[in-house]
């Protein structure tokens, strides 16, 4: 059985690949605070702080990996902005840290970067465009896939647009169990109108991730749904298609907020590499939330 290390284990995305790789990989679980949740699907888990060279560079000498998929990075945007050396500790030198130990031993990297490193201005970006970073998050990203891409080798930079479901084991920053919640007790939801996306459910990303895992794949590639809309008309759809009143949703303009950093309009992404490469379909946005919906039902 092959050995597969996913950083980030305690959140949303990494969530979905450990389940998935239950049976199929030897997983180390690699996150930065204790999570009892992950001793029962991982085959071995560590405490670690990937900012730790040292400490990293350990863990993969003793694991031996085959593939590595690095989930982990500091996702908070508006925190990002503030923080911008913790921002470029994590995301971009921990990453260069990570690239540097997989080439070093021959293990495969599978980066996970974000759809926020374009500038937003024309959407569809397909994976020949060129990043247009619009805060420090996106450049802390954009700069820790050019370190990646600069060392070549047998590695994956898989660019994910906005994720959608239930968390299956970390929480992260999903966003649908707060919109439920929200619905649930009638209460309004607000979602920009001004920002465009192409969102993606969990566990097809997860299915896709591994599949990298176990191709040959090297390069760029979008992760994305084949639904192209903004972040308002997805919840309005979202609330229908679950039974309730699209009333509920809220429609604002992010750009108008206060104390927020820069957010890029339209960083909707092309998947049709994707579609032509992977054997895990991608899909619309009804029918992943569907597959979100009854995979975390059958978690419970």
């Amino acid at each position: 059985m092959k050995r597969l290390m996913i950083t980030g284990a305690g959140g949303f995305v990494a969530g979905s690949v450990l389940v998935q790789a239950r049976d199929r990989w030897e997983t180390l679980a690699v996150t930065r605070t204790s999570r009892p949740a992950l001793e029962k699907i991982a085959s071995r888990v560590v405490v670690c702080d990937i900012t730790d060279r040292d400490l990293t560079r350990a863990l993969l000498v003793e694991f031996r990996p085959d593939v590595v998929i690095h989930t982990a990075a500091l996702a908070d945007i508006d925190y990002c902005e503030g923080h911008p050396e913790e921002a470029f500790a994590v995301n971009t030198m921990a990453t260069d840290t990570l690239a540097a130990c997989c080439a070093e031993h021959g293990a495969r990297l599978v980066y996970c970067s974000t759809d926020t490193v374009f500038d937003g201005r024309r959407g569809l970006y397909t994976e020949s465009d060129r990043p247009g970073p619009v805060n420090i998050y996106a450049r802390s990203k954009a700069e820790a896939e050019a370190r990646v891409a600069a060392r070549g080798g047998n590695t994956v930079i898989a660019r994910l647009s906005l994720v959608l479901g239930i968390p299956l084991l970390g929480a992260g920053n999903a966003f649908l169990p707060g919109l439920l919640r929200r619905l649930r007790a009638g209460e309004k939801a607000p979602f920009p109108v001004n920002e465009i996306r192409t969102p993606v459910d969990v566990v097809t990303l997860g299915g896709a991730l591994l599949e990298l895992a176990a191709s040959d794949y090297q390069g760029f590639l979008h992760l994305a749904g084949n639904t192209r809309l903004s972040r308002y008309d997805m919840a309005c759809r979202i609330a229908r298609h679950l039974g309730y009143s699209d009333r509920l949703i809220e429609p604002v303009d992010s750009s108008t907020m206060p104390g927020r950093a820069p957010r890029p309009a339209d960083v909707s992404l092309d998947n049709t590499l994707a579609r032509s490469v992977l054997t895990t379909p991608m899909l619309a946005l009804e029918d992943g939330l569907d597959l979100a919906m009854k995979t975390a039902e059958e978690m419970c």
